[in-house]
């Protein structure tokens, strides 16, 4: 059992700073991509298979760890706010994501914005997941691209996993042109470095099933860890202002931290299903009450610099 290295990106506690080589940026540490997929060479088909395993471990925690994407969409035919020679063009922007319990990715997007309209009009999506922050050469470091079709959810558990995530989207979700969006992946692309790359298929990437006892019991459970002061034994020991981390959120693979402008993972070496399970994987990587120690690991994340009240505006 391990934590994945999730930490702040933009100064992470207890790696190397100044973003040279050895930072820790997130889904890349210890027990991220860097450190799970065999680099390329000829293998046999038992260990290809187990090289596509660690492929999918590291492509799943990678994405989990990140709070924001570069979303891609196909620029819709002419209307009255489109551009009449951009039609087919791809059209990135920035988004802010969370998590549904199965790993599919969660928006939060107004009909006000281009890839909104883009995406009303053509489902297919592709999310952009960066784990290269604080890396001297970016490139060395692992990304994700996700493919999926994107449909609108009215489902509260979607709402409330997204908003514990990105509480300061509160003020705009209540809009009346705000929606939740889901994507579902259908294919996605890991490169973890120079000639590490891997195409997964939605059955290869092996997402978790849903977890309902999980989902029910979530928000209870959250309540009651955050009560006994879990979230800062789980933060990083370095991390000078642990005492204000908070969990945000408990899937089947692990869970998420945040502190203000910070959010941090916290990776299962094991999948859970319900609450009961998720309390007593918890209980084996908590530091002691007095603060002595180190976690069961380390953690990895980012930084939410300047989405605080961003919301949805088609960057």
């Amino acid at each position: 059992m391990s934590f994945s290295n999730a930490l702040p990106a933009s100064s992470p506690a207890g790696a190397t700073p100044d973003g040279k080589e050895g930072a820790t940026p997130p889904g890349t540490g210890r027990s991220g991509p860097d450190s799970v997929i065999p680099a390329p060479a000829a293998m046999a088909p038992a260990t290809m298979a187990a090289a596509t395993m660690a492929a999918a471990l590291g492509a799943r925690r990678l994405m989990r760890a990140c709070d924001r994407a570069a979303l891609a969409t196909a620029q819709r035919p002419a209307d009255d706010g489109a551009v009449a020679d951009a039609a087919g063009w791809p059209y990135p922007s920035l988004v802010l994501v969370a998590f549904d319990h199965d790993g599919s990715p969660l928006l939060l997007l107004s009909t006000l914005a281009d890839h909104t309209r883009n995406l009303l009009a053509d489902g297919r999506v592709g999310l952009l997941f960066d784990g290269t922050a604080g890396l001297e050469q970016p490139l060395t470091g692992a990304r994700l691209s996700v493919l999926g079709r994107a449909e609108r959810s009215d489902d509260p558990i979607h709402r409330e996993r997204y908003l514990r995530r990105h509480p300061d989207a509160a003020f705009y979700a209540g809009f009346a042109d705000f929606a939740i969006y889901r994507v579902s992946v259908e294919r996605a692309h890991l490169v973890a470095g120079f000639g590490r790359i891997h195409w997964l298929s939605a059955a290869e990437l092996d997402l978790p099933a849903a977890a309902p006892a999980l989902a029910a019991g979530e928000a209870a459970l959250l309540d009651r860890l955050n009560g006994e002061g879990y979230g800062p034994r789980l933060a990083p020991a370095a991390d000078g202002e642990g005492d204000s981390w908070s969990l945000t959120g408990v899937d089947p693979e692990g869970c998420d931290l945040r502190r203000e402008g910070y959010v941090a993972r916290v990776d299962f070496e094991q999948r859970i299903h319900d609450p009961e399970s998720a309390k007593l994987m918890l209980d084996t990587l908590i530091r002691p009450q007095d603060g002595s120690g180190q976690p069961g690991g380390s953690t990895s994340g980012t930084e939410k610099a300047g989405t605080e009240t961003a919301g949805d505006e088609g960057a």
